[in-house]
């Protein structure tokens, strides 16, 4: 008999047998209660990290409520850190959506062993990109800042606020895989309690490291950063503990944690198009900020509380978009590719429902939802500049849900190649060509001479972004309607 965390052969799968206490997700279940049983959890995890993301700018936005200059520094230095943070969630796909296709496929086939493996191989990477990625920010950080066009002493916060980020990266990416492999094991309710209960410490860390306790004056600025760090080095601690005692079928055992190449070439496999994909955005998405950035700090203060209140928009997207992972995942193991099918387009369905009515929120509340972050006389310049993008951006959300839920379905199966080509479509022949056209004066064509620009400001740069969502909107969508993601190997 083999032992566990032994080698196995991947050719080979194990049968089914779920041991005592194991939640696996009956599949013959109706598509839409699976999908609500997968995504209520996720949407509710989302929305606790949001308010985070809401708490952190809050805090900025009213450290020091006397200096306006200062507030403005702040939330454009709130801003970028976001951005860049952000890009640390595209990092970790690298390792979590591997992590979740492998781990349902081998769920969906019963093989239980292989999964288990899935998990260990999942840390050792998770940690190993953790680190380089550490390293790489230590490294780069401040001239990464600086290309952003962000300068003077908002650069030098935002440097400062991601610091502590970067050196706590290994725990918050292995905590990310942890999480997906969860996920792909049908589990998404311990990564709502983990994540949540990281967003919960986080809150008031960020707000004793902020303010201080006591006689302690705290860390200012940079104390926010440090609460995230901390919670989510906490976050990790808990679930890489859950792993060791079992759950959802799922156990991570001490021999697993040696690394197997055919197992890590299986998940980079899947992993490495999908995080390419993602950094890919993520390098537009800065490049778009730089153009931002390069407006005025107005402009780019609310820029900032637009992409906030925007999230609230896609959050249910992103939800819906891991149950159709997992989904089509387990039922591609499960040799059932349409009730893969079906499942994706009901997470469709309830993930665009669900946006659409956020994007007439948006459209209806939005002035309101600007002055709870703007509250000064001084700050309604950035009101003014802000309020019609967050109205525009309404208007992108069914295309935004089928990008989001599409693109899941898609890395699910493990087709992660094709779809990089859209997101390059998307980006770099509509979003930042637009841009240039749409926010300056005049655009200089070198050799061809010069054009006229349209001068729109942020509201330019919003409209590039609303018809770059489209477009990939429709593309993923059509990748998904031609079937070839039903023939993918993992």
């Amino acid at each position: 008999m083999m032992t566990e965390g032994a080698d196995i052969d991947e050719g080979s799968p194990s049968p089914a047998i779920a041991a005592p206490g194991r939640a696996l997700l009956d599949l013959d279940r109706p598509a839409w209660r699976l999908v609500l049983t997968l995504a209520l959890p996720a949407l509710a995890q989302h929305y606790l990290l949001l308010l985070v993301r809401l708490s952190d700018h809050y805090l900025a936005g009213h450290l020091d409520i006397s200096d306006s200059d200062l507030l403005r520094q702040y939330q454009s230095a709130m801003t970028t850190a976001g951005y860049l943070y952000w890009f640390v969630s595209s990092y970790t796909i690298f390792v979590s959506v591997g992590s979740t296709a492998l781990v349902a496929r081998f769920i969906g086939a019963g093989d239980h062993r292989q999964a288990d493996h899935a998990v260990g191989q999942s840390i050792v990477l998770g940690f190993a990109f953790g680190l380089a990625g550490s390293i790489a920010a230590l490294l780069w950080l401040p001239s990464l800042v600086g290309a952003l066009q962000l300068t003077g002493e908002a650069a030098r916060y935002c440097t400062n606020f991601l610091t502590p980020l970067a050196i706590l990266l290994p725990f918050q990416v292995m905590e990310s895989a942890c999480v997906a492999c969860l996920s792909g094991a049908g589990d998404t309710r311990t990564g709502l309690h983990v994540l949540g209960g990281v967003a919960v410490l986080n809150v008031p860390l960020a707000w004793i490291f902020c303010y201080g306790i006591g006689p302690w004056e705290g860390l200012g600025f940079v104390g926010i950063a440090l609460g995230t760090g901390l919670s989510h080095l906490v976050g990790c601690i808990t679930v890489i503990t859950i792993l060791t005692r079992g759950r959802s079928g799922l156990k991570l055992h001490r021999p697993n944690l040696r690394p197997h190449a055919k197992l890590i070439y299986r998940l980079l496999r899947v992993s490495v198009p999908a995080g390419i994909d993602s950094l890919s955005i993520a390098v537009c998405q800065l490049w778009f900020l730089a153009l931002v950035n390069g407006l005025g700090d107005v402009p780019a203060a609310a820029h900032g509380v637009a992409l906030q209140w925007e999230a609230l928009g896609y959050l249910a997207g992103g939800a819906c978009g891991t149950a159709a992972m997992t989904l089509v995942g387990q039922n591609l193991g499960a040799k059932s590719t349409e009730r893969a099918e079906k499942s994706t387009w009901t997470a469709f369905a309830i993930g665009c429902g669900a946006m659409t009515v956020m994007g007439t929120l948006f459209f209806l509340l939005a002035e309101s939802m600007f002055r709870i972050f703007c509250p000064l006389e001084s700050q309604q310049p950035i009101v003014a500049v802000g309020v019609p993008v967050l109205r525009l951006v309404a208007f992108a959300m069914p295309a935004l849900a089928s990008a989001i839920v599409f693109t899941s379905a898609l890395r699910g199966a493990g087709d992660t190649r094709v779809p990089v080509l859209f997101s390059w479509l998307g980006f770099l022949g509509v979003r930042i060509p637009l841009t240039y056209l749409l926010t300056r004066t005049h655009l200089d064509l070198g050799p061809l001479g010069t054009i006229e620009g349209y001068n729109l400001g942020l509201y330019g740069a919003w409209i590039a972004m609303l018809a770059d969502i489209w477009v990939r909107g429709l593309f993923f969508a059509a990748r998904f309607l031609g079937g070839k993601w039903k023939q993918t190997v993992v």
